[in-house]
């Protein structure tokens, strides 16, 4: 076996679906034993995604974690360390929860996006980077957002961890780089997953309003982030640290002008769902 994570070791947040899964289908296939995680709300998925790398002839294992929960969050952490005998890599990507405007914000749905986000991050690197102090290696990948960076419409909670996010990776990279572990942020645009896939074909007007704003002329594939996160995983960033690598198609770096067109022609099915009337 052979691949740019040979011999390595990963856990991977909210890996059951989603870019979670792509990214640990893929660490597999570049060598790596991957501990693949889920909250057990699909109890199904985790094992199923365990099953297809081990189908391949490779290495995985599933752990059952609530990201809510600090004690599961720690038990998973070092559940990987006992079963592999390290951690090389360990990305954050698991979150969960509603977010709104800040007069709509249930208080227990602001506090499920933290603790899934900012306090899940802060347990799982506390509980790794010993190990990996130890070691003399290591890296980290939080998965922030392109909501990380720039403000929508009803999405306090979710913008607000997903900022957070990017600072306490930049602040943890200056803390812990002299032990030579590597921490950098993941900020993906619109990248289409399974449930968006399902979301997506029942409604293809929004599908061609969401072409029409990337400069790319599509939202994203959940493949297409996993490789930017491979880049990250491997020796092959080894001088990158404290980074927010966007993955977004091009979204970001337009003028208002650019995508002001798109959006008159219509509202976006998704908004109108949260109940959010486009001016």
């Amino acid at each position: 076996m052979s691949g740019r994570l040979y011999g390595k070791t990963a856990l991977i947040t909210g890996s059951s679906t989603g870019i979670g899964k792509a990214c640990a289908l893929l660490f597999s296939e570049e060598g790596a034993k991957v501990v693949i995680n889920g909250s057990g709300r699909n109890p199904k998925d985790g094992p199923a995604v365990v099953e297809e790398i081990r189908a391949a002839g490779r290495e995985a294992c599933y752990f059952a974690a609530d990201v809510c929960k600090g004690a599961d969050v720690e038990a998973m952490v070092e559940f990987a360390i006992s079963r592999y005998g390290q951690l090389d890599i360990l990305m954050n990507n698991a979150v969960t929860g509603v977010s709104a405007a800040l007069t709509e914000q249930d208080e227990a749905e602001w506090d499920s996006v933290y603790l899934s986000s900012i306090k899940a991050i802060f347990t799982a690197c506390k509980t790794a980077i010993p190990a990996m102090i130890k070691a003399g290696r290591g890296s980290i990948i939080n998965v922030s957002s392109i909501h990380g960076l720039f403000g929508a419409r009803s999405l306090l909670a979710y913008a607000t961890f997903k900022g957070g996010i990017q600072n306490m990776t930049r602040q943890m990279a200056v803390d812990y780089g002299r032990y030579g572990i590597r921490v950098n942020a993941l900020s993906p645009g619109r990248i289409v997953t399974e449930r968006k896939v399902e979301f997506l074909d029942a409604n293809p007007e929004e599908y061609r309003r969401q072409k029409a704003v990337y400069p790319l002329g599509r939202p994203g594939t959940v493949r297409e982030a996993a490789y930017a996160a491979l880049f990250l995983a491997s020796d092959e960033s080894s001088f990158i640290t404290g980074h927010n690598l966007v993955v977004d198609g091009g979204l970001t770096i337009q003028l208002q002008d650019s995508i002001v067109g798109p959006l008159e022609k219509g509202i976006s099915e998704e908004l109108l769902e949260r109940g959010v009337n486009w001016p």
